[in-house]
């Protein structure tokens, strides 16, 4: 086991009608004015913005609002949301839907509290922030685990970029995790975000690492929850302990938690962020279900005890050891007919990708030829153009 620091500072209000306690939350924090930041229409429709409003209101703390978030949050807005807050002394960020909205909210918190730093440089590593204003959330999606993680994804529709950052600024101060708010969260969805928070743990998994076996078992345990809770709420969309199960999921698998003592790379999310960055319309999560089984049949051989490790205690395979790939292939066949099973893509052609599309994204992906993603199989230009034609 590696070092490590471990600090998850976002404080969570999980449950039943917890958003209800959001103007008194905020108010600890003594704000000027607030940004209430949202999405388009399905939390204005349900009700949702009405209430917090209604919270903000009571407690007579003074907000301005900004809507129109996208999937793939884009940089356009990013800087309308940092020019409003300056304009109107916002000095503090509340983002009300799912990643989407809580990675713009966090970009406009750090732009704001950097002026003199071009906000798209955070994305592009050329400079870190080096503060933020407070900010919290009302998670409305469980998916990206943007609530308590330190990252922050963003795309610049002009460049076809879509790029993320990791610091200790892009934590929220506060989430509020009421399941009944995902209860209205459609199918398709509902299984983009079971494989994406699958993969946030997933992908930590496989970086390279050794005597992790209590990070393991915390991995393993999230995996198999989501597996489980995705197929839940697909059957039931009410069903509130699998939405619950499915929001703390989405915590716990990108806080911190299931990479302590290995070093960490999102190696298939660095794939997938140059898919949805050309391809905009493409949702994460099914950029990473058609990405995924193909970066696994590619890398597996490097670490075969690993990868018998994750078929036997992830799929249940009996692990034979006269043929061990038998086993590792059986595993990954099953986890992309689970893909299947809900709904989701396992090829990037049903995505609408073009061929001539994956050097270009190979390209993008090496930061041309410049980066190699880790793992015990390193991946550099001609690897990862090699898993793309395989997931085409």
């Amino acid at each position: 086991m590696e070092n490590f620091i471990y600090d998850t500072p976002t404080k969570v209000y999980f449950g039943r009608g917890e958003e209800l306690k959001v103007g008194k939350i905020i108010k600890e924090y003594n704000p000027r004015k607030v940004l209430l930041h949202y999405g388009g229409k399905s939390a204005q429709a349900s009700g949702l913005l009405d209430r917090v409003r209604k919270c903000l209101s009571m407690e007579e703390i003074q907000y301005v609002e900004l809507g129109g978030v996208v999937a793939n949050p884009e940089l356009s807005l990013v800087r309308k949301g940092i020019t409003l807050c300056q304009q109107e002394g916002v000095d503090f960020v509340l983002a009300v839907g799912g990643g989407s909205v809580l990675d713009s909210a966090k970009d406009i918190a750090n732009g704001v509290a950097n002026p003199d730093v071009d906000v798209w440089d955070f994305s592009l590593g050329k400079v870190q922030p080096k503060k933020t204003l407070h900010k919290g959330t009302i998670l409305t999606l469980a998916a990206a685990g943007s609530e308590m993680s330190n990252s922050c994804v963003i795309t610049n529709a002009d460049t076809k970029e879509k790029r993320g950052y990791g610091s200790p600024c892009n934590r929220m101060d506060f989430a509020i995790e009421n399941p009944e708010l995902t209860f209205t969260v459609n199918a398709y969805q509902t299984a983009c975000g079971t494989v994406d928070i699958g993969l946030h743990t997933i992908e930590r998994y496989f970086c390279p690492g050794h005597d992790t076996y209590l990070t393991d078992a915390v991995a393993e345990a999230v995996i198999k929850s989501i597996f489980k809770a995705g197929k839940d709420c697909l059957a039931n969309p009410c069903d509130y302990e699998a939405r619950a199960n499915m929001m703390w999921a989405s915590s716990l698998a990108h806080n911190g938690l299931t990479e302590c003592g290995r070093p960490s790379q999102l190696v298939v999310h660095q794939f997938e962020h140059e898919v949805s960055g050309l391809y905009p319309q493409v949702a994460h999560g099914a950029g990473l279900a058609a990405i995924w089984c193909s970066w696994a049949r590619y890398v597996y051989k490097a670490n075969i005890m690993r990868w018998l490790q994750y078929a036997s205690h992830i799929w249940n395979v009996d692990i034979d050891f006269e043929h061990p790939e038998k086993t590792i292939e059986k595993a990954i066949d099953l986890q992309e007919k689970y893909y299947a099973s809900i709904g989701m893509p396992i090829n990037l052609r049903s995505l609408g990708v073009k061929q001539e599309d994956l050097e270009p994204m190979a390209l993008a992906c090496s930061r041309n030829k410049t980066r190699t993603l880790i793992g015990d199989k390193p991946l550099a230009y001609d690897e990862i153009l090699d898993i793309f034609k395989m997931a085409f």
